[in-house]
């Protein structure tokens, strides 16, 4: 069915002020202003009172997390202190009951902001929770929304010398064994796939050599990503120097990880040398602007990855560390903290919407995904300026960023409706809302 999005009020497209045509959940053609389609349409969706973008592509996220926004327990606090005072609160009460709320909410909230693909770095496994990426695909494929999963891992607790309660982490041989299998059962390579399977580590000081590097076999032998949190915070430089003898990056390239196959979370704290090293390989980095900010990290140095070859995404982070999951939120805070790293004509609103979406789609390795473009894949997200917040605009692309936009009043995910008039097709939010505020008592109940 050729669907015609006729005449935006604005576009993020070349040659595309008239509208894209979608069919067969690809983009087929791109109508030039006042021009019409080149072949008849079934459906004319008028688009002239929205700006269209690109669906946006989160590249890091902790959905669980979502039970514990602004916790007493963590809040001004740095990464490590917050971790371990949350770690044994998650411990007690991360359920499949409880995970799939936060789950489910992570994906909806993200999905109205204008998501239309999402990565979720998931590394917990108290008992009862094996089945953990399984609900993450079920809620996803009922969403509507793309998703890689990641079947993340720590394996070094306290006993260990690690951050992590004992009760959280698994041993190699089970990892391994879970990571193959969902490989198998999940992973899809082809052209417009719905899900995909990374493999995630969660950091180098809650994992050990050998299960990084049989990662990396893994991920060759099934053609998948890699993912892990690196160069985060100074505290982690000194572990890995004490621990390690040798920097963050030198250890990554020790476990096989310096390849095109990497994406990293955050890569805040690289020297000149390391981000050159990184660009070679052409390694990506989810640069997390909200979570850098509220934990107090660091700034990443988006403009010298770019340059050296590294592919640039962005991600919202966990919703315990932003508080929340609206990625068009993260884009005006990417504008903001990059113009304080560098200065207001180097970073634009065109930068922040080339690493939502362009530089997302590589991170996660999707050439079918990040622009409207013909051949690719029909996912967009359109926004009305008809709050207050906008009156008085002049760039309706740039007042998206600038003004503070933060939810889309119409989803696309390969050619279907995801969001309507600003709601999910698939999800009652009243419903979600109130469920998922039940599920997070427990956790307040825990102090």
């Amino acid at each position: 069915m050729r669907k015609w999005i006729k005449t935006p009020l604005a576009i993020l497209a070349d040659n595309a002020d008239g509208g894209v045509v979608v069919d067969g959940g690809k983009i087929v053609e791109c109508v030039a202003a006042g021009a019409e389609p080149d072949a008849p349409v079934d459906a004319t969706f008028d688009a002239s009172s929205h700006v269209v973008i690109p669906g946006l592509i989160n590249t890091h996220h902790h959905f669980f997390q979502t039970l514990t926004r602004a916790h007493p327990s963590a809040i001004n606090k740095e990464l490590f202190p917050w971790l371990q005072s949350l770690y044994p609160i998650w411990a007690k009460n991360v359920t499949p009951e409880t995970f799939r709320m936060g789950t489910r909410l992570a994906l909806t909230e993200l999905m109205m902001s204008g998501c239309t693909a999402a990565s979720d770095h998931h590394y917990l496994f108290p008992d009862g929770l094996e089945n953990a990426i399984d609900i993450q695909v079920e809620e996803a494929t009922r969403l509507g929304i793309r998703m890689t999963v990641t079947r993340g891992s720590m394996n070094l607790s306290q006993k260990d010398g690690g951050l992590p309660p004992d009760s959280v982490v698994q041993d190699e041989d089970t990892i391994l064994a879970d990571c193959e299998r969902v490989l198998s059962r999940y992973h899809d390579t082809r052209e417009g796939a719905r899900i995909q399977v990374a493999l995630a580590p969660c950091a180098p000081f809650t994992v050990t050599k050998r299960l990084m590097r049989e990662s990396v076999a893994l991920a060759e032998r099934f053609d998948c990503r890699l993912h892990t949190h690196l160069g985060e915070t100074i505290d982690e430089d000194d572990y890995c120097l004490h621990h390690f003898q040798c920097r963050p990056v030198d250890y990554l390239e020790d476990c096989g990880w310096l390849n095109d196959r990497v994406w990293l979370a955050h890569g805040i704290h690289f020297n000149d040398d390391e981000i050159r090293r990184l660009g070679h390989a052409c390694v990506g980095v989810c640069h997390c602007p909200t979570s850098n900010m509220v934990l107090a990290s660091g700034q990443c140095r988006t403009r010298e990855l770019e340059a050296a070859g590294c592919p640039v995404g962005l991600g919202v982070d966990g919703s315990a560390s932003n508080d929340n999951s609206n990625l068009m939120e993260g884009l005006r805070h990417a504008l903001m903290i990059n113009r304080l790293t560098y200065d207001a004509a180097s970073v634009t609103h065109h930068d922040t919407y080339r690493w939502a979406t362009e530089g997302s789609a590589r991170c996660l390795g999707r050439d079918d995904l990040g622009s409207l473009t013909v051949g690719k894949q029909a996912d967009l997200a359109m926004y009305t300026l008809d709050e207050l917040r906008f009156s008085g605009s002049g760039d309706p692309l740039a007042a998206l960023i600038l003004c503070g936009a933060h939810s889309a009043d119409r989803v696309m995910v390969g050619g279907e409706w995801t969001v309507v008039d600003g709601d999910p097709v698939n999800i009652d939010v009243e419903k979600l809302r109130a469920e998922h505020g039940a599920a997070a008592k427990r956790f307040l109940e825990a102090l």
